[in-house]
């Protein structure tokens, strides 16, 4: 793993001395913080590769801090895992939802949150987007794509978007009225990683609804395949 720079948010002293521990071999330079307001300023002001995020922080829990990170600043586009100490799946869905790209539940075993750790990593670092080369832009219904600078419009205005946001949007749109499965998603836009789940694609589908559609809860463009997956709403 090539080196970058990570911010561990945990107020667990143990688990935080682990997690820098083991990122610090896997090649990171860590910042570590315990609480939640001060890791939102952080986040704010410096460019990390990697956040490592608890859900129950004092300060700013968190949900909170990653929807925080993912509206504007350096960070809106990092990546981030995650922890939980709760093993619910309505927990996992809130997190995913909230912006994370991943999910840990504690106890961890070092291996699995490194392993995890790369391969959020490697997503976020592939400069070859997994649905094909750069085209110029893109345009379907009330949405636009510009591919090469990374752009995106929705009825004429600017949407800001996480890599995978963007990566599944210009899939969709390339491709208006094609069903995809959520397999199919994995493979495309995550390159197949291990770590990813369907649920993980429904997380970030919602997300995407959320910032593109009039209404979230009944979608316009980007429709549900029952059983099947995700489409993109039929060119006019």
């Amino acid at each position: 793993m090539n080196r970058g720079r990570a911010l561990i948010v945990e107020d667990d002293v143990a688990i935080r001395e682990l997690l820098r521990l083991h990122l610090s071999i896997a090649g990171f330079d860590i910042t570590e913080l315990g609480d939640g307001a001060r890791a939102l300023e952080v986040a704010r002001s410096t460019p990390f590769d990697l956040i490592v995020l608890d859900i129950m922080l004092p300060g700013v829990d968190g949900i909170t801090l990653c929807r925080a990170i993912r509206s504007d600043g350096p960070n809106a586009g990092t990546g981030i895992l995650m922890l939980t100490a709760r093993d619910a799946e309505s927990d996992k869905v809130l997190g995913l939802e909230s912006g994370a790209d991943d999910y840990q539940t504690k106890p961890f075993g070092v291996r699995e949150i490194v392993a995890r750790v790369g391969a959020i990593v490697r997503r976020h670092r592939r400069t070859d987007v997994a649905v094909g080369p750069a085209q110029g832009q893109v345009r379907s219904r009330d949405v636009l794509v510009d591919v090469e600078k990374r752009q995106a419009a929705v009825r004429n205005e600017p949407v800001e978007l996480t890599k995978q946001e963007f990566d599944l949007l210009h899939l969709f749109v390339s491709h208006p009225g094609i069903v995809f499965s959520r397999a199919a998603l994995i493979a495309k836009i995550w390159g197949g990683d291990t770590y990813v789940t369907e649920r993980t694609v429904d997380a970030v589908v919602s997300r995407l609804r959320r910032k593109i559609e009039r209404d979230a809860q009944d979608p316009e463009l980007l429709l549900t395949a029952w059983g099947v997956g995700y489409k993109f709403v039929d060119a006019d």
